[in-house]
């Protein structure tokens, strides 16, 4: 599960980070090596991240054909955080791999720049997995009032999977993800979607579900802005997946596609693949 780093309302995931500097990493001893054998860097330093992203993300959309099949066009918007980065690194091993196979003269500095890239990478994510605190994060004991008058206090949800969406209408990625989340509520029945709204009146928050086709007994109301801080995510939206023993599985921050709302559907859902 990813955490963020908050800066103001700048959330970055830690992942990312760590993926930008063992990136950086690797780009400097690429070029050094290079240097240091009378060439220059070479188109091989750009190309092998480009071979990279592209496998990274092709292997994450053949996952979900139909998701993506549906609207193509989500496959270029990136946005969504929909990547498989075993794809990348193995297309990118299989680069150097042809590197080698046609004596490159720059198959050394490619070779160390990528051997720096993985280590920094797999050496940061374990240094991430270690830090995170043990067991998963529950449910928190929290309670809010349903557009249709009724209360809802999350804890008493156990029991089935929940997918709970932060988001307000003032908010233009929060718009767009609410189609993709209405259909994964209507195909995945024993999956309870909240939409629980940061900061606004019930009179826009009715207005705006009423306009979207969002269920009045799914959306709550937090005018004071309680959970989001509470479960330290103020950046919106915020997407947080728990199973059915209501535990954290997942947290998305920013806008969801259908893929990528499917692909953390499965964690927490295995029946929904």
């Amino acid at each position: 599960m990813d955490r963020m780093l908050q800066l103001g309302p700048l959330a970055l995931p830690w992942t990312l980070l760590v993926l930008l500097v063992a990136w950086q990493l690797g780009t400097v001893v690429h070029e050094r090596l290079s240097a240091r054998h009378g060439q220059g860097p070479g188109p091989h330093g750009w190309r092998l991240t480009l071979v990279a992203l592209l496998a990274a993300r092709l292997g994450f959309v053949v996952q979900y054909p139909a998701e993506y099949g549906a609207t193509p066009w989500s496959v270029l918007d990136i946005r969504d955080g929909g990547w498989q980065p075993w794809a990348g690194l193995a297309a990118a091993l299989l680069y150097v791999g042809l590197l080698w196979l046609r004596r490159s003269p720059w198959r050394q500095s490619a070779s160390a720049g990528l051997a720096t890239f993985a280590a920094t990478w797999l050496a940061g994510l374990a240094l991430l997995q270690a830090s995170a605190p043990p067991g998963g994060a529950e449910l928190p004991v929290w309670r809010g009032v349903a557009l249709d008058a009724r209360t809802i206090a999350l804890p008493d949800l156990r029991g089935q999977p929940v997918v709970v969406n932060l988001w307000a209408s003032w908010c233009p990625p929060c718009r767009r993800e609410m189609p993709a989340l209405l259909q994964a509520r209507g195909r995945h029945p024993q999956v309870r979607f909240l939409w629980v709204n940061q900061g606004e009146t019930p009179e826009v928050v009715a207005r705006f579900a009423s306009q979207q086709g969002l269920p009045a007994s799914d959306v709550l109301l937090d005018p004071s802005t309680q959970l989001g801080p509470a479960l330290g995510h103020k950046a919106l939206p915020t997407t947080l997946f728990y199973d059915g023993q209501g535990r954290l599985q997942a947290v998305r921050t920013g806008e969801l596609s259908a893929g990528t709302l499917a692909h953390h559907l499965a964690r927490i859902a295995p029946s929904t693949r």
